[in-house]
């Protein structure tokens, strides 16, 4: 089976939990088991959440960019990929930047890095911003419960 979405959302509170349902959604469709759901709608939600706060200050002439972010899911085969980028100012140096397990900033980005099994963060060249890549392998649920039509 494979899937794929993706979402253009403003970059407000609320847009986190409807990109999370909706892979939440996503994954009960395709039958992936619960707990894999669960750890990559957690990964999902420190991504958007980032987004959100950090993605964007509009100084890019028409100020629309920086208003919004983008989420993309491929659910292809046996892994799961997931893409969440924004018009930020992207980390400031090639790397992403050390950050003690006790600080305030930057424990959601290794939350993701613990949840999921290959991860990449980097900044968009020439447009500006940051993506957050991350793949998950899949587990199956016994029996997909896929929707009849």
């Amino acid at each position: 089976m494979s899937i794929w979405w993706s979402l253009h959302l403003r970059r407000e509170a609320a847009s986190v939990p409807l990109a999370r349902r909706l892979l939440m959604g996503t994954m009960e469709t395709a039958g992936v088991d619960p707990d894999v759901s669960y750890e990559l709608s957690v990964a999902l939600t420190e991504a958007c959440a980032n987004a959100v706060e950090h993605g964007g200050d509009g100084s890019d002439g028409s100020g629309a960019a920086g208003r919004a972010y983008r989420v993309t899911a491929y659910l292809d085969g046996e892994t799961c990929r997931i893409e969440v980028a924004d018009s930020g100012p992207g980390f400031p140096g090639a790397e992403l930047p050390a950050a003690p397990s006790d600080a305030e900033h930057g424990r959601g980005l290794r939350l993701i890095e613990e949840l999921a099994d290959h991860v990449q963060f980097g900044n968009r060249s020439g447009r500006g911003g940051v993506v957050v890549s991350f793949d998950k392998i899949l587990k199956w649920k016994d029996s997909p419960s896929l929707l009849m039509a």
